[in-house]
This record gives C-alpha cells, sequence and structure tokens, in this order.
C-alpha cells in the first residue's frame, strides 16, 4: 500500500509544510537495485586509538570494491562520504570514548543523504568491567546516534573478533550498501570463524540450494525472489490451500514448488524426500496471527500460532539436522518479530512464538555450528509494508510506520536482503544473531 505521507513530504508543500508544524520528514531509502548496487560516493575510514587491526580492516575495506577514504570533505557533494567506518575496537576505558567524540563530531554532518555508520567494537570481556564499560557505552552511542542522524542515513555496532577480521566482509558489504536500508540501531557480534569464499560477489549463493516457508505471498514470497537472484535453487513451500498462488511464485522465479503444510507430522521427512543432495538454506518464514487479549483468547486461537510459528520451526530444524539434510556449512534463518521483543497488545499468543524464535537462535546457534557446521539467525521484522498492515486501521498504521528513526514503513525486500546476508557462504562468522528490520524501531531497545 502506498505510503501517502511519505510521497508528500518529498514534495516542495508537504517539505515546507511539514518543518513549520514540526512533523516527521521521512527521507525516501534507496534500496539495492541494478542500477543502484553500491553507495553513492567514498567510505570515510577513521580509528579511535591504537587498534591492532587496522591493516586488516583496511585491507578488507579495499576488498569491498568500495573507494574508501581517510578524509571528509564537505563543501563538495560529489565527494562526500557514502558512509564511515570508525575503528573504536581499542577503546578501553571511558577516557577513550573521547576519540569517538573527536573522530566523528568533525565529519558527521559531512555524510551524504541516505548514508551509512558503522562502529566496530569488540566484545564487553567478562574479566575487564573498565573495557567492558567502554565497549558498552558504544551500544548507546550507536543507538542515540541512529535516532538523531535523520536523512535516511543507518547507524550500526559491530562488535568484530580481532582474531577473524576476515569474517567481517560479508557484513560490511551488507551493511555499506543499500541492501541495508532499513536495518539501523543494531548490534550486531561476530565470531572468529572463517568465512567460505564467494567466487562472485554478484551472486554470492550460486550453487546453493535453499528452501523458503510461506513463500507463496508477502514476505516469504520476496525472500525467496532475493535468493534466486542471488544465484540459489529455491524451492518454495507453502500450505496446500495456496497451491495456485504458490505455484505462480515459483515460476515466477524459475523455483520449485512444494505444497505443505509445515505443521504436519511428516512435513521433515517429506522435506527431505524433496532434497536428496540436502539443502544449503532454511529459512522458517512461515506464520500466522490470531490476535486477541488474552482475556478474550480461546485456546483455538492460542494454539495454532503457536503451533505453526514455533513448533514446527523446532520440530523441523531438529529432524532437518539430525537426518543431515541440512548440509555442512549450512544457513538456518528464522523469522521472529519485534513483537518478540517489545510485546503487542493483543498478540500475546504471536509474541510468545517470536520470543521463542529467539532463545530458539541463542540456543542452538553454538551447537549447531559445533556439531553441523551450520549457523543459525534470525531477522526480526517491525512494520513491513504487506496486505496484512494495508488492513490495519488508519491511525494504527500511521503510527507503525512512524514511530522508527527512519519515518516510514519497511518493504518486505528488506527482509529478504538481511535473510540473504545471513544465507551467503561468506557469513560463517555470523552466528547466533536477531537482527531488527525494523527502522530502529521506538518500541523495545
Amino acid at each position: 500500500m502506498a505510503d501517502r505521507y511519505l510521497h508528500f513530504t518529498g514534495t516542495a508543500p508537504g517539505r515546507f509544510l511539514t518543518r513549520r508544524l514540526g512533523l516527521p520528514q521521512p527521507a525516501h531509502l534507496r534500496r539495492w537495485s541494478p542500477r543502484t548496487p553500491t553507495l553513492d560516493g567514498p567510505v570515510l575510514h577513521l580509528t579511535a586509538g591504537d587498534s591492532t587491526v587496522t591493516e586488516e580492516l583496511a585491507a578488507l575495506l579495499a576488498a569491498t570494491g568500495l573507494d574508501v577514504t581517510e578524509r571528509a570533505t564537505r563543501d563538495d557533494r560529489a565527494k562526500r562520504p557514502a558512509g564511515i567506518v570508525l575503528d573504536a575496537t581499542a577503546v578501553v576505558t571511558p577516557g577513550g570514548l573521547a576519540g569517538v567524540h573527536a573522530a566523528l563530531h568533525p565529519v558527521i554532518r559531512s555524510l551524504a543523504l541516505g548514508g551509512r555508520v558503522v562502529v566496530l567494537g569488540v566484545r564487553p570481556s567478562a574479566d575487564d568491567h573498565h573495557q567492558a564499560a567502554a565497549q558498552q557505552a558504544l551500544e548507546g552511542f550507536v543507538r542515540s546516534l541512529g535516532k538523531e542522524i535523520g536523512r535516511g542515513a543507518t547507524v550500526q555496532l559491530l562488535r568484530i573478533d580481532p582474531e577473524g577480521v576476515a569474517g567481517a566482509e560479508s557484513t560490511l558489504r551488507f551493511l555499506l550498501s543499500p541492501r541495508s536500508a532499513y536495518v539501523s540501531g543494531q548490534v550486531i557480534e561476530l565470531t572468529a570463524a572463517a568465512p567460505a569464499p564467494v567466487a562472485d560477489w554478484a551472486a554470492p549463493l550460486a550453487g546453493r540450494t535453499a528452501l523458503v516457508t510461506g513463500a507463496a505471498r508477502g514476505i516469504g514470497a520476496s525472500v525467496a525472489s532475493v535468493l534466486a537472484r542471488d544465484g540459489a535453487r529455491v524451492i518454495c513451500l507453502d500450505v496446500p490451500q495456496a497451491r495456485d498462488e504458490l505455484a505462480r511464485t515459483a515460476d515466477a522465479l524459475g523455483a520449485t514448488a512444494l505444497p505443505l503444510d509445515i505443521t504436519a507430522p511428516d512435513a521433515a521427512e517429506r522435506i527431505a524426500a524433496a532434497l536428496p543432495d540436502g539443502l544449503d538454506v532454511l529459512v522458517h518464514n512461515a506464520g500466522i496471527t490470531r490476535d486477541r487479549r488474552l482475556a478474550n483468547m480461546p485456546a483455538d486461537r492460542w494454539a495454532p500460532v503457536l503451533d505453526v510459528n514455533l513448533d514446527s520451526v523446532l520440530r523441523t530444524t531438529d529432524a532437518l539436522l539430525a537426518a543431515g539434510t541440512v548440509n555442512r556449512g549450512g544457513r538456518i534463518v528464522a523469522t521472529a518479530s519485534i513483537a518478540g521483543i517489545a510485546g503487542n497488545n493483543g498478540q500475546t499468543n504471536y509474541a510468545a512464538s517470536k520470543a521463542g524464535i529467539i532463545g530458539l537462535v541463542r540456543a542452538l546457534a553454538p551447537r549447531a555450528a559445533a556439531d553441523h557446521g551450520v549457523t543459525v539467525n534470525a531477522v526480526a521484522p517491525g512494520f513491513i509494508e504487506t496486505k496484512m498492515t494495508a488492513a490495519v486501521p488508519l491511525l494504527i498504521r500511521e503510527a507503525g510506520r512512524r514511530m522508527n528513526s527512519l519515518g516510514q514503513g519497511g518493504l518486505p525486500v528488506d527482509v529478504a536482503e538481511t535473510t540473504a546476508w545471513f544465507a551467503q557462504p561468506a557469513s560463517t562468522a555470523v552466528n547466533g544473531q536477531v537482527v531488527r528490520v525494523c527502522g530502529q524501531s521506538l518500541l523495545g531497545a
């Protein structure tokens, strides 16, 4: 559904009126397209303190193909940085945070429209409370900067492992690109795991097989489309009742349709039978809502939501891992929600199921990596423009759109791009992460 307010603020009268009234002025977000595959401008590489990874990081940024510089230009719009990467891994005391201010304060206004800021840190130490305080302070800094920066820009904190800097390449490519347009205010922690090689970054999933549940429409169809764009052979799964729509989606992508109820007791066995050569990417996207306040919610509205959104994910994941259907080097991506983080009125069942997905990811990720060589992550969408949100009453819909740092709703492709980053073979170091695709929603931290 069209966001008329966003369109209005892009006009001269709209800009004038909304400024006078102090209303939100969301910027049109620049998303990936064949014409705009990269940021339009250089990336500014800054350092706070005496970092031990400066040279490795510089080489990594250069490998992304972006034009990297160490000086910002404010006067020449064509040379304004489209991205800023600040290496703050050496900040180990509160006094060291002055280096963060000194690095960013002079250049933050020079950031181009729709720019990207990525602050690099490390995991807070359990053995050094001074270092832990300083590194945790970066989280508050990044979340606050994301809320004030405006102009469609995004800000993230990326915690790297100094012993595995190379594992950050896929994440930096994602965060410093139009693909991450609706991801902001996030804290992402990487492990030291070495990335798998990528022969062609234009098709990083070439030769890999991906299964997407709930793929007939909406976010699932968009996920299937982006995975196919990135070179994957895609299997689109949805309930038999959606067979016709599922077939149209699959045919349009050159994918395979698999009509199947994911809650069926034999769902995992039927998936394994349909994929004799195994599976490289498993995307749990299928989900339903049965909204009602708890006092008015009978068991027959509670149970289906938990069964589809959580129990089926647990059952099929366990079975497919045990059977070896998910190949080594594989990726499991589940769909959580900001409702599972912040809660939502009338959605105790839905929020419980999505919080359960977060628990699944955090507990399973290290074991799946150790036992099966498989990573497990989740996307947590906020307000995404779909047929479901289009049916929401106007005032609630407008509140959902505006209550985030970017002042607008996201698109299904925003969730899909984040899923595709998780799915990449080079994303081995990304494990156990729950990344919100919500424009930095003001609901929940």
